[in-house]
């Protein structure tokens, strides 16, 4: 089988649905799978098996800024590989995106699996509900990776949607060294924006003993008002923007891996890397993250936005009391169940659901045109060689 797995954001920078992405296609290799993975990319595509698709635009979307790449080349780069490539079945992330989803959705005539990430409304979905819902016609299975993307998805498009979290490549966090440190260590992950509430943290980290040191990784928007806004804390390290190898790393040395978040999150994969790194998880109490991990049994988890009740779940954790012990461990048993291979798995089975969907569908008119134009150009091939 040939999959190809289309992804509408910049596979260069660091993001949930670009690390989904690329991880479903590294298990599916390991299953024997031919994957090929599209999508845009501002620099040297981080994997021989991503052929990209020019560079990204940063976009305002759900409070955060995407990088995708809505420009007709792009679109043309997807249409040429689609041809090119000819999948047996093609799994769409974001499929409604503009860019190299939304033209995959509409030009593809393999069986096509489109898998929804996003949560909260969307201003394009409202503008082109009517376009979007026509082109939604075209999955052949629906994928939700949670309920409030779900809901997100069937409130804009309507249609059933097959429920598949996200997943993690388990092993790699277990083998993965370990960073050196000085003293009791904060791990924060994640783009510096509002919605991430890395200020909550900071103002949370005023409220700590002065001998804790909090690691700041990624960037944004917000990232040089906060470093001056902060510039007299020494306890701060800004990291910048950091590669996989050393996230892992850090992740295992931290005492505490803080997930902040104000909303907008539709499902948690910073913490699942957190449960399986074995650190002690501290989150804000959102419906996405709750989906991963229970507040007292795997994480800690605090009203969103309240930084002197942050403050107390970073304590907790830094404690390291037999409670917390107990947490670290039930959440290293919560990460398996979340496995990248066990994800690959489930997306076989809904490729072959695809196919068998497509295949007892009668050919739609625009498939009946490309066979017809292709066995026109097939017998005028045959009679100019003759």
């Amino acid at each position: 089988m040939r999959v190809g797995v289309v992804c509408p954001y910049s596979l260069t920078l660091p993001g949930g649905v670009q690390g989904q992405v690329l991880g479903l296609a590294a298990a599916l290799r390991r299953r024997g799978v031919q994957v090929r993975v599209l999508g845009p990319c501002d620099g040297p595509p981080p994997d021989p098996s991503v052929t990209p698709l020019g560079s990204s635009i940063p976009t305002a979307s759900n409070g955060s800024l995407a990088a995708i790449a809505p420009d007709p080349a792009a679109s043309l780069r997807t249409v040429r590989a689609l041809r090119d490539e000819r999948f047996d079945v093609l799994n769409i992330h974001e499929p409604l995106t503009p860019g190299p989803s939304l033209t995959a959705l509409v030009t593809a005539f393999c069986p096509t699996v489109g898998t929804f990430h996003r949560s909260g409304p969307s201003r394009w979905l409202d503008l082109t509900r009517p376009l979007a819902t026509y082109g939604s016609s075209y999955l052949d299975v629906r994928v939700a990776v949670s309920e409030e993307a779900r809901q997100t998805a069937a409130a804009a498009v309507g249609g059933d949607y097959e429920l598949v979290w996200n997943g993690i490549d388990v092993s790699r966090y277990e083998r993965s060294e370990v960073w050196a440190k000085t003293g009791p260590t904060v791990l924060f992950v994640g783009r510096h924006e509002p919605r991430k509430g890395l200020e909550v943290l900071l103002r949370a980290l005023g409220r700590l003993d002065s001998g804790v040191t909090l690691w700041v990784a990624g960037q944004g928007p917000e990232t040089e008002r906060l470093k001056k806004m902060y510039a007299g804390d020494s306890r701060i390290e800004w990291l910048g923007r950091i590669g996989e190898a050393e996230k892992i790393a850090r992740m295992r040395a931290a005492d505490v891996l803080c997930a902040p978040s104000l909303g907008g999150e539709s499902f948690g994969v910073v913490l699942l890397e957190g449960l399986a790194a074995g650190t002690p998880v501290v989150a804000s109490d959102l419906a996405g993250y709750r989906r991963v991990a229970r507040s007292g049994v795997e994480a800690i988890l605090t009203p969103p936005g309240d930084d002197e009740a942050l403050a107390d779940g970073l304590r907790q954790a830094l404690e390291g009391t037999a409670q917390v012990r107990a947490m670290v461990a039930k959440g290293r048993e919560r990460a398996e169940e979340f496995s990248m291979d066990s994800l690959a798995q489930r997306y076989l089975e809904l490729f072959d659901l695809a196919v068998r969907r497509r295949s007892s569908l009668p050919p739609s008119r625009y498939e009946r045109l490309a066979m017809s134009l292709a066995s026109a150009v097939g017998e005028w091939r045959i009679r100019s060689s003759g």
